[in-house]
């Protein structure tokens, strides 16, 4: 199968584990990510080093993996960031750093990749929150760029429908992490989701599967 999905922010948890299960379909991997290497590559290729807020930048490595591998099939975008602060002690400097690691990111991605995409065959799948549903104590800067993420997903999906690719999201609770573990140590971490089944709900929005869905914002919460 020479159906080539590009998986960003891949040398990190959920990336890694969504590369590994698109490998294991059979699929042409290419990783992407602002990290300069990938621990655990397997049959992936990998492109380190590249800053997803800087459009030239996307538009340039993702020319250089159509050229390489054939037209993009599915773009999968996990790079993101996340800060938690109050906006009485916050920072106004954290709001555009979310903005820029969540809404940029995604929507620098977006746009470098539809014009390699095959048209109606193609699939976008970006990672919205489930906390950014109603926002907590905290979670203002982080919840308002994971809505414009969701944002972004709706409009695109419907700029979409007649000639271009199916655009959804998924809106995961707490992500069974180390970071997340050492941060939130005194909570039940087998109520959280971990990235190999989040990893797999992905691949489902990816996979043609899923052919009937568009515009979908899938809640991804295990039993949060």
């Amino acid at each position: 199968m020479n159906r080539v999905v590009i998986v960003t922010g891949a040398a990190g948890v959920l990336g890694g584990a969504l590369v590994s299960r698109l490998v294991g379909d059979g699929l042409t991997v290419v990783g992407v990510d602002h990290a300069d290497a990938m621990d655990d590559l397997g049959q992936a290729a990998f492109v380190g080093g590249c800053d997803l807020t800087d459009a030239d930048a996307a538009r340039q490595v993702y020319a250089q993996i159509a050229q390489d591998h054939g037209a993009i099939a599915g773009l999968a975008n996990i790079a993101g960031g996340f800060a938690w602060e109050t906006l009485a002690e916050g920072e106004v400097a954290a709001w555009d750093r979310m903005y820029a690691l969540n809404v940029r990111t995604t929507l620098n991605s977006c746009r470098a990749a539809l014009p390699l995409m095959n048209g109606t065959d193609g699939a976008i799948v970006n990672v919205g929150a489930a906390g950014a549903v109603k926002a907590g104590a905290g979670m203002g800067a982080y919840a308002a760029s994971k809505s414009g993420v969701m944002r972004l997903t709706e409009a695109l999906a419907e700029e979409c429908k007649e000639n271009g690719p199916r655009v959804n999201a998924v809106l995961p609770s707490i992500i069974d992490t180390p970071s997340n573990r050492r941060d939130m140590a005194d909570e039940d971490f087998s109520r959280w989701v971990s990235a190999e089944a989040l990893a797999n709900v992905i691949a489902f929005l990816l996979s043609d599967a899923a052919r009937a869905m568009t515009g979908a914002l899938v809640p991804v919460t295990g039993r949060v």
